[in-house]
């Protein structure tokens, strides 16, 4: 079951819209209107990575520089789902690029419980391949009613821990419970698929 969230496809327009103009004018002042609407979630995905506020706020405007140039060499068919993968991009490139001896990156990089929190990218339900697709999709089936739903709603609507409380009726614990079991049993559907 799908829910529509009202306002949602006329924000998907507008986005549309403006992504078009921008690509075509290269007007700043459009791409900051664009931007401006999503910079509390880069700043929150940013904070996440990499726990610092300052660093946090610097990033979120050296994200900005980076549309500049990346927007107008892809086709954007989701422009929020991009910018969180542009956006984790760009932190794990700024941890990684920091000197090895760094503790910031060692704690995110060696706890297993904050690893699987915050690092989605290793799990085999965030990668784009299109032979997997079918795989994934018949492992999302198999799964408990209570996973399957909270799997779709965080990766396929991109809905946060507390909507998808607000959604199912339940408490954010249980979110997370029910995601990290679904993604651990996708993980096994799929490794046993190869």
């Amino acid at each position: 079951m799908v829910l529509k969230v009202p306002g949602r496809e006329s924000k998907k327009r507008s986005d549309d819209k403006l992504i078009e103009e921008f690509t075509s004018t290269g007007d700043l002042e459009v791409l900051g209107e664009l931007y401006s609407g999503y910079m509390h979630l880069v700043y929150g995905v940013c904070l996440k990575y990499l726990k610092d506020r300052d660093e946090s706020k610097d990033a979120v405007m050296q994200i900005f520089e980076k549309l500049i140039i990346e927007i107008p060499k892809h086709k954007i068919e989701n422009f929020r789902s991009w910018l969180h993968v542009v956006t984790k991009n760009y932190c794990l490139m700024l941890l990684r690029s920091q000197k090895s001896g760094n503790e910031k990156y060692r704690e995110w990089a060696i706890d297993p419980s904050n690893f699987m929190e915050n690092s989605n990218d290793l799990h085999p339900i965030d990668k784009d391949e299109e032979d997997m697709d079918k795989a994934l999709a018949d492992c999302i089936e198999r799964l408990k009613d209570e996973q399957k739903e909270c799997i779709r709603q965080f990766y396929y609507e991109n809905r946060c821990y507390s909507e998808i409380a607000k959604n199912l009726g339940m408490d954010e614990k249980k979110v997370k419970s029910h995601l990290q079991n679904g993604k651990r049993n996708l993980k096994l559907c799929l490794e046993a698929k190869k």
